[in-house]
């Protein structure tokens, strides 16, 4: 038999993180956006190191300019702050000034939404973005509580066609006419 003098037995391994650990974890909860902002410079830096430019480099300002800025900044405010929430700083909380704290979430209208958003990009380029975003506009405006079906999808044509116009014809961005634009 052996005797232990002076030593403590050693800790089991647990499957879960300690109580100390999860509560600092939960009063550091910001370095999660710290890791996402420093994630999302990293990916834009990179993205813009490795852009062949070669073509269209016109002078000192080309276009891997503005991309180095935005990650170099996302990357600095990244650093700013963890060093804040490592020293202890912390955001507020929402103060519910227009909103209902206690109520949950909201989850049928953000499905909605989503399915809406993902059901005109899809249909943009068969379709053409005057439909799509018609029906976009339309399908925002179902989903967020508008029922008034005489004026919703008169508003939505409208609007889809405007931007269309500003878009396509004002500012020379292309998009997607569609079947529609023969009659138009």
């Amino acid at each position: 038999m052996t005797t232990r003098t002076g030593s403590t037995p050693a800790p089991e391994a647990s499957p879960s993180p300690s109580p100390e650990r999860r509560s600092w974890l939960r009063e550091h909860s910001e370095l999660g956006v710290c890791v996402l902002l420093s994630a999302l410079g990293a990916v834009v830096l990179t993205d813009a190191l490795t852009m062949d430019v070669d073509l269209t480099q016109r002078g000192p300002v080309g276009p891997r300019t503005v991309p180095l800025v935005v990650g170099a900044g996302l990357l600095l405010i990244a650093a700013l702050l963890a060093v804040d929430v490592l020293r202890g700083g912390r955001g507020e909380a929402e103060g519910g000034e227009d909103v209902d704290l206690s109520e949950p979430a909201d989850w049928r209208t953000v499905l909605l939404l989503a399915g809406i958003f993902l059901g005109s990009a899809v249909l943009i380029e068969p379709a053409g973005f005057p439909v799509a975003g018609a029906l976009l506009f339309w399908g925002a405006a179902f989903a967020l509580g508008s029922r008034r079906t005489d004026r919703d999808p008169l508003i939505a044509a409208v609007l889809s066609l405007l931007t269309y116009v500003v878009f396509d014809k004002l500012l020379g961005v292309p998009l997607p006419g569609g079947p529609l634009m023969g009659v138009l």
